[in-house]
């Protein structure tokens, strides 16, 4: 299995999509970690957040400025981002999380995701912050 030492945060889908668009929803505290950890090349983005690209993208929630694969593809060249894949580790945590974490399954791949590289995860989905309030993952909003 490949290894990642140098990750030092997680994209939660939302803000990989702000940051790759440019837009301007990302705080400052957010854009201030993000270019910290651009410099080393040290962010991630679960493998699953591009499914969920994939479906807003098909379902008409999200505009992309270009077809979908290419603006992935374009994405993942971006310096700094790194595709962390779907490994045993995160899918047995995933399906085990402790406390009560809500069932959405791309919610449990990524928060897994964070937690098995022991990182901190970068959202603004409000129940994921409020799930790292009780010491279960280490987040940062978005």
């Amino acid at each position: 299995m490949q290894h990642y030492p140098d990750i030092r945060l997680i994209l939660d889908t939302h803000a990989f999509l702000w940051l790759m668009s440019g837009e301007k929803e990302l705080s400052s505290e957010a854009r201030n970690v993000i270019e910290a950890c651009l410099i080393d090349g040290a962010i991630a983005i679960s493998a699953i957040s591009l499914w969920e690209v994939s479906m807003l993208h098909a379902k008409g929630r999200i505009l992309l400025n270009q077809p979908c694969l290419a603006w992935i593809k374009r994405s993942l060249e971006a310096p700094g981002i790194t595709l962390y894949p779907l490994t045993p580790e995160v899918t047995v945590e995933s399906a085990s999380l402790p406390g009560n974490f809500h069932g959405d399954p791309a919610d449990r791949i990524i928060v897994a995701t964070a937690r098995v590289l022991g990182i901190p995860l970068l959202t603004r989905d409000q129940k994921i912050i409020d799930y790292g309030k009780d010491d279960y993952l280490h987040c940062i909003k978005a």
